[in-house]
């Protein structure tokens, strides 16, 4: 269940640095903006909203367990 993590945060970091590039990079002339940057902010989105869904189901389903933070009583 950690390599699914870990590659949806790799892809949710992935897109948003493509995002940053495409916003960074400079258009030729007049030419519009080519609509990467909203494409990949997007895709952003959803990776972030589908990798919450994961980690909602696998609770639910028992595959992982919410262990808190340690309570020192003293």
């Amino acid at each position: 269940m950690k390599f699914v993590f870990l590659i949806a945060f790799i892809g949710i970091l992935g897109a948003l640095a493509a995002a940053g590039i495409f916003m960074l990079r400079k258009g030729q002339g007049n030419a519009k903006r080519s609509p990467n940057m909203a494409r990949a902010l997007a895709l952003r989105v959803a990776l972030s909203v589908a990798l919450f869904l994961v980690i909602l189901l696998s609770w639910k389903m028992g595959w992982i367990q919410p262990t808190g933070l340690p309570v020192r009583n003293g």
